[in-house]
């Protein structure tokens, strides 16, 4: 398939989930029911994605752990720039 292309599938839905979904398109919520179950697809692979990456950070993080070295870093920096903006008459920004 080329890329741009367009390919028609079938979805059974349970009657009462059509409905809603011709409800949704009576309000006016979708243009049709395609646009609804792209839309619908879209967030689910949105989802799936954040999932994924939510995921992969999870495993990274906690094969190297090492938040507490970062943050006695990063407590160590605040308090050298608070310190030489107190030197230099100024106050920190906010």
């Amino acid at each position: 398939m080329l890329p741009g292309m367009s390919v028609q599938i079938a979805v059974r839905l349970p009657n009462e989930d059509l409905q809603r979904l011709d409800a949704a398109v009576a309000r006016g919520t979708f243009p049709s029911r395609a646009a609804a179950v792209r839309a619908g697809l879209d967030q689910l692979l949105r989802d799936e994605r954040e999932a994924q990456i939510a995921e992969a950070y999870r495993l990274g993080y906690g094969a190297n752990h090492d938040q507490d070295a970062v943050g006695e870093a990063g407590l160590r920096l605040g308090s050298t720039f608070l310190a030489s903006e107190e030197l230099a008459g100024g106050e920190p920004d906010a």
